[in-house]
């Protein structure tokens, strides 16, 4: 059986430049432009060369800088500013301005707020770039006295901040790309790397936490063995193949076929994606928010995690969420199944990789 094992936690790739704008919120608006004066057209572009785009930008805007998201429908990049100067700027470069109230500062004040003041069991928190918010969920588990603290902590931080709920309950996809096993417990392959110029695979770190030693079968011979891990704060994990297990640096599909992964890179606020996992197989779906905070209870609170509406399982921990041949997040946790849908979370894998000094590969 070929294992698709996969990567790290923020690697310098195409498109890193689009979540660095992503944190604050800046708007641009032409400066002395007469009525007569069309405003320039957005260029259509790829996630990718939005991302270089973006990344120009923000070198040039510097603190007027304050967030973007791709607009996955118009191929365009969306640039957040605060100014009549930047949106000329932004506009003149071929990306679409629009003006926001709050900065990228304002908005990680917010977070700062809420971790301090509502560090509640079954709630979230990430940026949105698209609502110049942050936005805040609950889980069906937060009731009375906590959903009332929590509520009061988001009002009082006004239009930096709304409150969502959800039906599901946040939790890290634990039962366990292709399955592996552990124990009694079953997660997903992420990524195939490369640390010390030996075959590596990185997978969530709840699972490496837990289990030390990893097969391809339940109850079957060691495929590898953990080295290294990272749970809460960081989710992510990395197992050294100890045997001859095909390792090509691939997604299993679950049609037969495989995506190839060249490598990792930065997710953005709007980008299509697809997650493979050992559960519910392979689905699709869209960046929703970067840097979530994710309590899921017990002291287990995540940070710095992708929030997308892909749906995912228990079992799908681990697995890989991907955009063409780019590796993007793995499997963490979240709320709801893939019959009523929900949000799921992903470890960055550019962070992991840079975290254990490996290579996609």
């Amino acid at each position: 059986m070929k294992h698709r094992r996969i990567p790290k936690r923020r690697a310098a790739m195409a498109g890193a430049g689009v979540v660095a704008l992503i944190g604050a919120a800046v708007t641009f608006q032409t400066a002395n432009a007469s009525e007569d004066t069309p405003t320039p057209k957005a260029e259509t572009l790829s996630v990718a060369k939005a991302g270089k785009l973006a990344s120009s930008l923000d070198k040039e805007l510097g603190a007027d800088a304050a967030g973007t998201y791709y607009d996955a429908q118009a191929k365009n990049l969306v640039v957040n500013v605060l100014d009549d100067n930047a949106k000329d700027a932004v506009e003149s470069a071929g990306a679409k301005a629009r003006l926001v109230e709050n900065s990228l500062a304002e908005l990680k004040g917010a977070h700062t707020a809420l971790t301090d003041k509502a560090s509640i069991p079954g709630t979230s928190w990430a940026t949105d770039p698209a609502t110049n918010k942050v936005v805040v969920t609950a889980d069906r588990t937060v009731k009375g006295a906590e959903l009332k603290k929590l509520t009061s902590v988001v009002e009082g931080l006004g239009e930096k901040a709304e409150l969502k709920h959800s039906k599901g309950e946040f939790k890290p996809f634990v039962a366990g790309g292709d399955a592996i096993f552990g124990g009694s417990s079953r997660c997903s392959l992420g990524f195939n790397v490369v640390k010390d110029g030996a075959p590596h695979f990185l997978t969530a770190g709840h699972c490496t936490e837990a289990v030390t030693s990893w097969s391809e079968k339940q109850g079957g011979p060691a495929i590898g063995e953990n080295a290294g891990s990272s749970f809460p704060d960081n989710d992510y994990g990395i197992v050294k193949y100890s045997g001859d297990t095909a390792h090509p640096s691939e997604v299993n599909l679950y049609n037969g076929s495989t995506q190839k992964i060249t490598k990792a890179g930065a997710a953005t606020v709007g980008q299509e994606v697809q997650r493979s996992g050992s559960t519910t197989q392979l689905h699709d779906g869209k960046v929703t928010g970067l840097d979530a905070t994710v309590n899921y209870g017990n002291g287990d609170i995540v940070n710095g995690l992708i929030q997308t509406d892909v749906c995912a399982e228990p079992g799908d921990s681990g697995g890989a969420m991907f955009a063409g041949d780019t590796a993007l997040g793995l499997t963490s946790g979240g709320s709801g199944d893939c019959s009523g849908g929900g949000e799921t979370f992903f470890q960055p894998v550019p962070e992991a990789l840079e975290a254990f000094g490996a290579e996609i590969g």
